[in-house]
């Protein structure tokens, strides 16, 4: 999972790259559009195109034979429970290209999170960075201590949280930039990355979390994973973003999600796809 996740990141990195300080609804048409195509050409690929449109047809049949017998009450029950029928037997052939198609998507999905998702830490405004240790470590107050590298400053002494074997530190950043904060517990020792802006950054990565375990990896990418059993996660709190779209403040998956079914059916006569 790791090198799929390092690939995926070098990758959506390089592809966000010439979008960086633009507003994020841009990085993401793109992002949308580019989804759009690939997904028509897989589904196209994968699916039985000629069923697909045999059924679609018999859709519309019942849809005209409701409103040609309007009065007739048993004609468009009949209908409507063709209707269900044949709706069934679409989701059954959609069932190979939904397959294909969504566990790419799912990686994708938690690629651009850490891009869209959050903003990045302001100079001059605090923020929390929290180490969850192993579960051998969960007895006494640990002696784990937080090496801040110049250009962030622990502001406040650490607070110990038994009940979440959870070590937690103030920091504030005192200028713009990428930094690597190291937190050392005896003999290990582990680094997390922090990014810090004055400015516009959107499509820029941030990795609220760093964690260690497969599932924990699928779903917090940005990161490699910890490389030592002493800590569970290193955590840094990062505001949550969303996405401006004339005015409206909307969570980035609403927007990628309507701009990917809007391009799709854009281009499905394009691509000569029935979906």
């Amino acid at each position: 999972m790791s090198i799929v996740n390092a690939v995926l990141r070098a990758a959506v990195d390089g592809l966000l790259f010439p979008f960086r300080g633009l507003p994020p609804i841009v990085g993401l048409a793109v992002v949308s559009l580019l989804t759009s195509v690939l997904l028509l050409i897989v589904f196209k690929k994968t699916s039985n195109q000629k069923a697909l449109e045999a059924v679609k047809r018999k859709i519309h049949a019942c849809l005209f034979e409701i409103r040609l017998f309007n009065d007739d009450f048993r004609s468009i029950f009949r209908a409507q429970l063709e209707i269900l029928r044949h709706n069934l037997t679409y989701l059954r052939y959609s069932t190979v290209p939904m397959i294909w198609t969504l566990p790419p998507l799912v990686l994708l999905i938690a690629q651009l999170q850490f891009h869209y998702g959050y903003e990045s830490l302001r100079v001059g405004v605090p923020a929390l960075v929290k180490a969850t240790v192993g579960t051998s470590d969960t007895g006494s107050k640990p002696a784990i201590r937080l090496e801040a590298a110049p250009g962030l400053e622990v502001i406040e002494p650490p607070v110990w949280i038994p009940s979440l074997s959870e070590m937690a530190w103030r920091i504030e950043p005192r200028s713009a930039g990428d930094y690597e904060l190291r937190i050392v517990n005896g003999s290990e020792s582990v680094t997390k990355s922090v990014r810090v802006m004055d400015g516009s950054d959107s499509a820029v990565l941030r990795s609220p979390l760093r964690v260690r375990g497969f599932l924990d990896e699928l779903l917090y990418p940005a990161e490699a994973p910890l490389p030592s059993d002493a800590f569970e996660s290193i955590a840094v709190t990062y505001p949550e973003a969303d996405v401006d779209v004339f005015g409206i403040e909307l969570h980035w998956m609403i927007v990628y999600f309507v701009l990917s079914i809007a391009f799709a059916f854009l281009l499905r006569g394009t691509f000569k796809v029935t979906i």
